[in-house]
């Protein structure tokens, strides 16, 4: 028995170092196996949410590229065009008052009228009838609504304000004024993502069949 003890002995000693190993190496991954359960279990609900947004937006991708395209760039690129083309016609109406500063000269034959019984004193008259013939200076007496010839030659000073009442018609083209850059560069701004929509396919048909797709693939894709 004394020979056996210490073989038995040393066998259990041998034995619990292996075993104290064994547990330790068995019990220090076992988080491992749920981390990346967990993780792949994320992984696959993140990807299927991303294919489900990617299905949605392919599903309606052609129905913002419409909305974008029609409600949105080319009514900006057009309204900035006929804005460009576009004119400014109205009347305007002035009132106002111009002065007049000047000197009118008159040389002319006129007429003029009496307008009451004039004396003209130390007047010479002549005077041929059938019974007497006299030239002699006398007072006469020219009476009321008698029309004289004259010849007027003088000059009129003139200093007045004259009211002035118009009604202007005004017609002014946009493109010649300032005007004309902004409208310009708003424009050219909406351009290239006009063409760049315009470029883009408008449905699945004309996606996979190109913009003009031959008896096949309008029989597929109808």
């Amino acid at each position: 028995m004394s020979q056996s003890d210490p073989e038995k002995i040393t066998t259990i000693e041998e034995i619990q170092p292996r075993s104290a190993g064994q547990t330790a190496k068995t019990r220090t991954p076992a988080y491992r196996p749920r981390f990346w359960t967990v993780t792949a279990i994320f992984s696959l609900v993140v990807n299927l949410l991303l294919v489900i947004v990617v299905v949605v937006l392919l599903t309606q991708i052609f129905a913002i590229k419409a909305a974008l395209q029609e409600g949105l760039i080319d009514p900006l690129y057009e309204n900035f065009v006929r804005m460009d083309e576009a004119r400014i016609e109205t009347t305007v109406t002035v009132e106002t008052q111009v002065p007049a500063r000047f000197d009118l000269p008159l040389d002319t034959d006129t007429t003029v009228r009496l307008s009451q019984d004039t004396p003209i004193d130390n007047a010479y008259v002549d005077i041929n009838t059938g019974a007497l013939s006299l030239s002699a200076p006398a007072d006469i007496l020219l009476p009321a609504g008698t029309d004289l010839p004259i010849h007027l030659t003088l000059s009129v000073p003139v200093d007045q304000q004259i009211p002035v009442s118009l009604n202007v018609p005004v017609n002014i083209p946009l493109s010649q004024t300032e005007l004309h850059q902004p409208f310009v560069g708003l424009r050219d701004t909406v351009a290239p993502y006009r063409d760049m929509l315009n470029k883009l396919p408008s449905s699945w048909r004309e996606l996979i069949c190109g913009p003009n797709p031959g008896a096949f693939c309008s029989a597929i894709l109808p």
